[in-house]
């Protein structure tokens, strides 16, 4: 059996889990921000006549935090109201949903991004939803291009270099991604397994947090999408990507999979809300996104960072989302893959 080890004890975070989703979701709730169940006095034909959450499990100022704002901007002009952005990061962008999932109503005015690691974790650890039964499936919307980034001065010019130095050093080299089990923590494991070498993870909230730290010399790799930025500025060098094929924008930059390592990490975001969400509302928030999607503000956003629409309509996610999540049970049942 391989076991991820991770800095912080996952047992803690395994029994935290549904206290932290149902704190933050009543809290909301009392706020405003959320619908109580049964709440709902809205017709589908009247919807939407107030201002809707749109929760983003990640932190502010991350490019996915970049991306959506610009979204939500765009689908509230078609939508007439104001869409409101909550940041909710934490558990590797599932706390979010999971609260959204146990407490809002399905009367679409909460709404939350889904990351991949929605349809993983559950196959990790204990967690409070059932990515297939708790979700109304609205949009996917695009998908992050994973790499892995070091400091502009860091010793490694390939990630030849990075393996070299991690076999002399085994442990002593840290890497950091979005939470527990994201895309990016699972293929810098598979990568340190089949290269024989042993890296240190630590978890971020999200791509804002990892910058700072890589930044300020307290990480050593970024191993997640949202890199863009950093690598244009001139302060990080991006060893590889993690795609199917090399970027336009990054020609120079190898694919793990040419440099021999068979890893190919596909990451789709997209907007989900609670189960039992009424067919006509799914339908009227799946128009203003899918038109929101040719807003140039959030064109532009997604270049910035190699990303590309992924476009799939609400019947087409519901499906992928529960065949990725077979998918994942079966991946990680045969790398026997476990967070403890």
């Amino acid at each position: 059996m391989w076991t991820l080890r991770v800095k912080t004890p996952a047992a803690r975070q395994r029994s935290s889990f549904t206290r932290r989703a149902a704190l933050w979701a009543a809290g909301l709730a009392v706020a405003g921000g959320l619908s109580a169940p049964g709440a709902w006095a809205q017709t589908p034909e009247a919807y939407p006549s107030r201002p809707i959450t749109l929760i983003l499990p990640f932190p502010p100022g991350g490019a996915t935090d970049v991306q959506i704002r610009a979204l939500a901007q765009a689908a509230s002009r078609e939508l007439g109201q104001p869409i409101l952005i909550s940041n909710r990061p934490g558990v590797g962008g599932t706390l979010g949903p999971a609260g959204m999932a146990q407490t809002a109503a399905p009367d679409g005015y909460t709404v939350s991004l889904i990351a991949a690691t929605l349809f993983r974790l559950p196959h990790l650890m204990k967690v409070s939803f059932d990515p297939v039964a708790d979700f109304s499936y609205l949009i996917c919307l695009t998908g992050y291009t994973n790499g892995l980034v070091v400091r502009q001065d860091a010793p490694w010019k390939t990630v030849q270099d990075l393996l070299a130095d991690a076999r002399r050093q085994p442990g002593a080299i840290s890497y950091g991604s979005t939470g527990k089990g994201s895309g990016g923590h699972i293929a810098m494991e598979r990568l340190a397994r089949a290269a024989g070498v042993q890296f240190n993870f630590i978890p971020y909230k999200g791509m804002a947090e990892e910058t700072a730290a890589l930044l300020g010399g307290h990480l050593m790799v970024i191993s997640d999408p949202g890199w863009g930025a950093l690598a244009e500025s001139g302060k990080a060098r991006v060893l590889a990507t993690l795609g199917e094929s090399r970027l336009k924008r990054w020609p120079q930059v190898p694919t793990l999979r040419e440099l021999g390592h068979d890893i190919v990490v596909n990451s789709p975001i997209g907007l989900a809300g609670p189960k039992g969400m009424s067919p006509k509302v799914v339908q009227v928030l799946h128009d203003a996104f899918r038109k929101a999607m040719n807003d140039p503000g959030f064109v532009r956003a997604l270049e910035q960072n190699d990303q590309v629409p992924l476009y799939m309509s609400a019947e087409d996610y519901t499906r992928y989302a529960a065949e990725q999540t077979a998918r994942e049970k079966v991946f990680v049942q045969e790398l026997g893959l476990k967070l403890d």
